[in-house]
């Protein structure tokens, strides 16, 4: 986990390194403070017991204790200034790596996700990428400062401490040895029962966010159906679930203050009252150095209250970190082969026996034994009632899956041997879900061809029956789009979604019912257009409407993820129940129903006739 995370630091390493360098000086020089105070205190005591004046300035330096008043000073002066210049450097150069570390993470995990296919993208939900890529690297890079600064400072400090605490009170300064062990098995003791907690609470983040999520995205819908107070219960059960766990974490936390007070405490009077007894008996030790000793002692405990927060920090952020790695090293399921075929000849479909199920543990195959075979420049109409598998069959042409058994061929060549990008350049495809992104009309449409001129812009709205509506608004072109595409009807938006697929002049256009907001009149304009301005490129349409399919070369019927029938719009009409269902059902019976009995009676004229 730590080897995947310092991935992250690059450019940062030296900002990272220089931190806890600049730190150990802070702390060498905080340590000696003390000492040079100790030795001023010595050298007072001397002059009294001589009776002597202490000199401002000595000429002559033999010792620390031969020097004058103003040198003293002097020294202290210069390394309280050091000290500061080395903290104020320290938080520079530690906000400078953390801040870093942070960015690249994000950066990371963003381009991560880019590079993952539909199958890795359904292992995580969409609010729990949000929240790895918002709370979870918060955490994580507020646990990175703390490491590279604090989480230095605190054992150096303490060990410094420890170090000048026997220098200057010899044996007195076990007591500061002695309460160690025992702290260090109490915060061990909190991390142990806190980190269960912090597991938890991160799923339940992402289930907080979701309901966010939900209740924004679909806002139209929950206002339409009242369901403001549902949606508000939902989000305070979520917020609940998130706010006990917290606080039970929280509860054993708050154990770690009172313990570090009782130690401090504790440890502070024992070294005041043995100090104390020192003096007044006269063993060696002096006012001034109980002093400074019960100094050490402060810094010694309060390195390690500052390392139960640097432990109480880390507690929280390795559940943290965890679940960023676990999209770090999380492998794309798709890639392009080592010598990738980068030209698509031209748009031929071949399935040859695919079958195809979205997870290896899944129980049952999606697609079953599907034989189909589509020549370039084709027309393919595909209907089936929901659950039919039509959108997972259309996924496997542009290799947004893989096949699990058999083959799909693009231009003659099985899909897995193209480069991805290249075949998903001339695989062009209009999913359900129509999404446009904030921005300008033209921003959106040059998602298909960035290169786009403005005459190919309108060219594809034409064609899309996208520009007559483009004209009347007053900016035309340069009208700007709200997040999701709100401020033009689902009609707009799906038309403005073909110009786009368009744009870049695909081999293969696929439409996933993707004209199903249009009127049949436009719907009807569209596909004439194709006809008439795209006539090489393979279409394939998923429609609910037979009048969308009719004049299709051929129409293909599925059901449970198989293929049941395949012909013409008449062909159907006349043998398949399912197609004279739906086309009878749809058209009110009555056209449906003349056209068959047209059929018969012709089919009766050419059977006499022969």
């Amino acid at each position: 986990m730590i080897k995947t995370l310092a991935k992250s630091i690059r450019e940062y390493k030296l900002s990272s390194i220089l931190s806890p360098v600049i730190v150990t000086g802070e702390v060498v020089l905080e340590c000696l403070i003390p000492f040079v105070i100790t030795k001023l205190g010595d050298a007072l005591e001397i002059a009294k017991k001589t009776g002597s004046n202490m000199s401002l300035w000595a000429n002559e330096v033999t010792s620390w204790t031969s020097l004058g008043i103003v040198q003293f000073a002097l020294i202290l002066v210069a390394m309280a200034l050091a000290s500061l210049a080395c903290g104020a450097l320290a938080g520079y150069f530690c906000a400078k790596a953390s801040c870093g570390f942070a960015k690249n993470l994000r950066k990371d995990l963003y381009y991560r996700v880019q590079d993952f296919s539909f199958e890795n993208i359904d292992k995580f939900s969409t609010p729990s990428l949000v929240t790895r890529m918002t709370t979870d690297v918060n955490n994580v890079q507020f646990a990175f400062m703390t490491i590279i600064r604090t989480a230095i400072r605190s054992p150096l400090m303490m060990a410094f401490s420890v170090v000048m605490a026997f220098v200057i009170g010899g044996s007195l300064a076990w007591i500061f040895l002695a309460v160690i062990l025992p702290l260090a098995f109490i915060l061990f003791f909190i991390m142990w029962k806190t980190m269960p907690l912090f597991h938890s609470v991160f799923k339940k983040y992402d289930n907080l966010n979701e309901s966010i999520q939900e209740n924004v995205k679909g806002i139209r819908v929950v206002k339409s159906y009242v369901r403001e107070e549902h949606e508000k219960e939902k989000f305070d059960r979520a917020a609940t679930d998130v706010q006990r766990d917290f606080t039970k974490a929280e509860r054993i936390l708050a154990w770690n203050n009172p313990a570090m007070q009782l130690f401090f405490y504790g440890v502070l009077s024992t070294t005041l009252f043995l100090g104390s007894y020192f003096v007044f008996n006269q063993t060696g030790f002096n006012v001034m150095t109980i002093t400074q000793l019960v100094v050490y002692g402060m810094q010694i405990l309060m390195s390690l209250m500052m390392f139960s927060m640097v432990f109480a920090m880390i507690a929280m952020s390795i559940e943290s970190a965890r679940r960023i790695c676990e999209v770090l090293q999380e492998e794309p399921t798709l890639h392009s082969p080592e010598n990738p075929i980068h030209e698509v000849a031209d748009g031929s479909i071949d399935f040859c026996d695919v079958s195809f199920k979205y997870s290896p543990t899944a129980e049952r195959n999606v697609l079953e034994n599907i034989e189909l075979h589509i020549k370039s420049g084709e027309t393919i109409g595909i209907i089936g009632g929901t659950g039919s598998s039509k959108t997972s069959l259309v996924n496997l042409i542009s290799r947004l899956y893989d096949v699990t058994e058999g083959c799909v061929k693009v231009g003659g060549h099985d899909v897995r041997e193209y480069d991805l990008e290249s075949l998903r350049n001339q695989v062009s495809v209009v999913l359900q879900k129509n999404e446009l992104f904030s921005g300008s009309i033209k921003d959106n449409l040059r998602w298909g061809n960035p290169n786009a001129t403005d005459e190919e812009l309108v060219e594809a709205c034409k064609l899309a029956q996208a520009d007559e509506f483009i004209q009347s608004f007053p900016d035309q072109y340069d009208t700007h789009i709200e997040q999701g595409g709100t401020n033009v009807s689902g009609g707009q938006k799906q038309r403005l979604c073909i110009a786009r697929a368009l744009l870049k002049k695909p081999k293969i256009l696929i439409l996933d019912d993707s004209t199903s907001a249009v009127d049949t009149h436009t719907d009807a304009l569209i596909r004439k257009a194709f006809r008439e301005y795209i006539p090489s490129t393979t279409k394939i349409i998923i429609a609910q409407r037979t009048s969308s399919v009719e004049d299709a070369d051929r129409i293909i019927i599925m059901e449970a993820g198989k293929i049941v029938a395949v012909g013409t719009h008449e062909e159907l009409l006349y043998h398949n129940p399912i197609y004279t269902e739906v086309y009878t059902t749809q058209n009110k019976g009555g056209k449906a129903i003349s056209s068959l009995d047209q059929m018969n009676d012709e089919k009766e004229e050419n059977g006499h006739a022969e």
